[in-house]
């Protein structure tokens, strides 16, 4: 039987962390830069160059050695552009060079154009006091050949495709994507571009959690929605588990008689745990379906956003690899005054504006809206009161996303 008492978001969020490491995925594929945005590096990508190649200029400027320069004017002696091999540099003359054009051999400084006059007969004479090294980037000064560029386990953004492409690759080798499939259940649920019947709601958990998923890096399989019946229930569930990695599903997850998933979990599956100490997401439970692991969101679409951007997201970066798994959060103050302790952790729906946290004015668990307009998530701790002024943790949508 599942324990009673509710679950602490910590202890939840430890025990599917230790589900997530023994469901780690071992395959990986090589994939093109275009296509690696948001996967995650199967193996160290390490430099095969130095970067940059050569010492280059930082400047348009005059590339010159100081040791041979007591104040005269110099010569010209050649132009150099990016792009460009230039010849070493002949003794007591300076070369035009621009940014990021490699600096001659012989040469230790560049001066930057501002400081340079040039002379009617060509020459260049320099204005101010003129030191080695300046304004040149030294060979390798972003990263040596050898080094360990970015270790595995590292999501690949922007950032991080930049830097494979500035070491010339054109494919990286990422870990497989996690299957998950995705159940809505409930008798209520229509799809979008369906005739609304009396009493049936449109599904947008579905369309939520698939976006979701494939911003992480996840392919997705869509399981439909379930009726209210058990026996369909399970066999889904039977058919599902050995096509996907991850069973995730939205509602049916209470201890009402409608409430198939929890259900067949309990009489079929292996449970895990079952309600959490947190406000909205009470309801989600976790467990296996065969060796398939599952986690079942609440079906309101406040508490399937909060639970599976607090929870089930970091199960799914940590089965890639991802170590850290944490989302970004800072304090913030509020805005606004929080009187009554709650006996569970809440996670409202925020806005920040001028320095500080506001609440959009319905947080009910019902209420997809305020999520669209809010930056992020507020967290109110158990037994815990705010006045105007205060400091709470706040967690943006950014990161989560």
């Amino acid at each position: 039987m599942i324990p009673s008492p509710l679950m602490s978001v910590e202890e939840a969020s430890a025990s599917l962390l230790t589900m997530a490491q023994a469901q780690r995925l071992q395959d990986s594929e090589s994939v093109a830069l275009s296509d690696a945005r948001q996967r995650v590096l199967a193996n160290d990508l390490i430099a095969t160059l130095d970067l940059p190649p050569w010492p280059n200029s930082a400047m348009d400027g005059y590339a010159l050695n100081v040791d041979d320069w007591k104040g005269q004017p110099l010569t010209v002696s050649q132009q150099i552009f990016a792009g460009q091999t230039p010849e070493a540099l002949l003794p007591g003359t300076c070369a035009r060079i621009f940014t990021g054009a490699p600096v001659p051999d012989g040469a230790n400084c560049v001066e930057m154009q501002e400081n340079v006059e040039r002379l009617e007969d060509g020459r260049v004479r320099f204005k101010q006091a003129l030191s080695a090294d300046q304004n040149i980037r030294p060979q390798g000064q972003e990263n040596r050949a050898g080094q360990v560029l970015l270790a595995a386990g590292k999501r690949l953004g922007p950032f991080e495709l930049a830097v494979a492409a500035g070491q010339g690759c054109t494919h990286v080798s990422v870990v497989r994507r996690p299957r998950v499939a995705v159940l809505s259940t409930g008798d209520e649920l229509t799809e979008p571009g369906t005739p609304l019947k009396p009493g049936c709601i449109y599904n947008s958990n579905r369309i939520l959690l698939s976006h979701w998923l494939s911003a992480l890096g996840c392919e997705v399989i869509d399981g439909g929605i379930l009726p209210d019946q058990p026996q369909h229930t399970r066999l889904k569930l039977e058919q599902l588990q050995h096509a996907a990695d991850l069973i995730l599903t939205t509602g049916g997850v209470s201890a009402g008689d409608a409430d198939c998933l929890g259900q067949v979990l309990r009489d079929s599956g292996k449970p895990l745990f079952w309600k959490l100490a947190i406000k909205p997401g009470k309801p989600l439970t976790v467990g296996y379906f065969g060796n398939v692991p599952v986690i079942g969101l609440p079906g309101n679409p406040a508490s399937a956003l909060v639970t599976f951007g607090l929870l089930a997201r970091a199960y799914l970066l940590r089965i890639q690899g991802v170590d850290d798994v944490t989302p970004l959060s800072f304090p913030i103050n509020v805005g606004f005054d929080w009187p009554k302790a709650g006996s569970r952790r809440e996670y409202l729906r925020a806005r920040l504006e001028e320095g500080r946290a506001i609440l959009y004015p319905n947080q009910s668990s019902g209420v997809l809206l305020g999520a669209s307009w809010a930056d992020g998530l507020l967290e109110i701790p158990e037994g815990c009161t705010l006045q105007r002024g205060d400091t709470a943790r706040f967690i943006p949508f950014c990161d989560l996303f």
